[in-house]
């Protein structure tokens, strides 16, 4: 027997607010019978499939260390370069700049939502090298 996540939560000081914020990060919506409300406690996205499910939950403690679990973010119809900056101007903010640490072509940036929760943006997969380019001759 094995288990599926049924969906990620993350602890938030405004849970409405971090839901629209998400939901436009990610391109998720709220569930149209219930929707997300200011000062509801609990607000739930979806992805638009519907399998993919992120609920922000307000907890009393504020958050004081890094983050233990964080989402790494795959930009689908433009460059990581690109993604940073509408992020950045969506309101996160740059924590570590680490693209193309190793090199160009390489690496990630480590931004923070609104509430200070930390995420990474890799590169798009146009944008990363086949790693079976190796075995075409």
């Amino acid at each position: 027997m094995t288990s599926r996540i049924s969906h990620t939560t993350v602890d938030s000081r405004n849970a409405h607010a971090q839901s629209i914020w998400w939901g436009q990060v990610l391109g998720f919506a709220e569930d149209p019978r219930d929707p997300n409300l200011p000062g509801h406690e609990e607000c739930m996205v979806f992805s638009p499939g519907g399998r993919q499910r992120v609920l922000f939950i307000e907890v009393p403690e504020g958050k004081t260390v890094k983050n233990r679990v964080h989402f790494d973010l795959w930009p689908t119809d433009r460059t990581m370069d690109e993604e940073v900056q509408r992020l950045l101007e969506a309101g996160a903010t740059m924590v570590h700049d680490l693209r193309d640490h190793r090199g160009p072509g390489t690496g990630w940036a480590t931004l923070a939502d609104p509430e200070g929760n930390e995420f990474c943006v890799l590169r798009s997969e146009s944008e990363r090298p086949d790693p079976y380019a190796h075995l075409v001759r």
